[in-house]
């Protein structure tokens, strides 16, 4: 089931950049259909470790047979405590692909893709109350507007929040072809599936919190890693990846450089391994399109 759930992206990279210690612990962030965890169980020996995070409950199908592995069943943003749950406070490294599984994306009842016609969900948990029906019909115009401009970096997100509410004035906009036949008069004929991509790529980041969330991991990410400690990512747009880069630059996701009190330095917590991120080449592109937009940043906790 894993191979369908979801195709590793950049599987290679990520072992290469977390330099697998065959004792060492570890953490998947996303663990998905489970196909970076399986490729970290395989270079890990008998007393190796590793936990993964994921909120989906259709991911526990994928769980490896393997009493080395432990499956967390909660937001990433919870890395800290639920590590101490299981009795681990550090970490020899730990990995994170963001964003959307192939399986999300697939079942079209979950209501991610512009190809099915569903019900606006897009929850990645089913336990989560928010729907994107309830963004789409119950948030103002203000509201909608902002989510649009900061989650799709869309111009014309005034626009596109007023032809909603017009439209959910006669109507509530139930589904995803709703919503697009709502939106249609401010779609772009000619770049009109990147634009309902970045639509609905705005309503998941709010119905999930996604970027909070991530915000709040990326955080509690020092503080569980040793000394020495890898941290690996795989974004897929930028408002991820300027999160990583920040902090891998200055140590915080916000991007702002802490000084040393005492010595005036610049305090630097991580050490990068990638000066630039890795992509996929064009042979993994071919064998799995959706990874076409993914970066591979790695980074080495500092040990001062």
């Amino acid at each position: 089931m894993s191979n369908v759930y979801h195709t590793p992206v950049l599987l290679n990279a990520c072992i290469e950049m977390l330099q697998i210690q065959k004792d060492g612990t570890y953490v998947d962030l996303t663990f998905g259909g489970g196909g970076h965890s399986r490729a970290i169980l395989a270079a890990l020996g008998e007393k190796g470790r590793l936990f993964a995070f994921d909120q989906d409950e259709d991911a526990r199908a994928n769980v490896p047979d393997d009493k080395r592995f432990t499956l967390i069943p909660h937001n990433f943003r919870f890395l800290k405590n639920y590590l101490r749950v299981h009795g681990v406070t550090a970490v020899d490294g730990i990995l994170g692909d963001f964003g959307v599984s192939s399986h999300q994306f697939d079942e079209a009842e979950r209501g991610f893709s512009i190809r099915f016609d569903s019900e606006l969900d897009m929850r990645m948990s089913r336990a989560n109350a928010l729907t994107a029906r309830q963004v789409v019909n119950e948030y103002g115009v203000n509201e909608l507007a902002a989510i649009f401009r900061k989650y799709a970096e869309i111009n014309n997100a005034g626009a596109l929040a007023r032809v909603i509410d017009k439209a959910r004035a006669n109507a509530s906009i139930v589904t995803t072809a709703d919503l697009q036949t709502a939106i249609a008069p401010v779609t772009p004929r000619a770049a009109e599936t990147k634009f309902l991509a970045r639509v609905f790529q705005a309503l998941r980041i709010e119905v999930n919190q996604e970027i909070p969330a991530l915000e709040e991991c990326l955080t509690q990410c020092h503080l569980v890693l040793k000394p020495g400690g890898r941290l690996v990512t795989i974004s897929y747009h930028s408002l991820e990846d300027r999160l990583v880069k920040n902090l891998i630059k200055t140590g915080n996701v916000e991007g702002q450089a802490e000084t040393d009190v005492i010595y005036g330095t610049r305090k630097q917590m991580y050490r990068s391994m990638t000066s630039k991120p890795v992509v996929p080449d064009e042979t993994e592109i071919q064998q799995n399109p959706r990874a076409r937009s993914a970066k591979l940043r790695a980074a080495e906790k500092i040990t001062n």
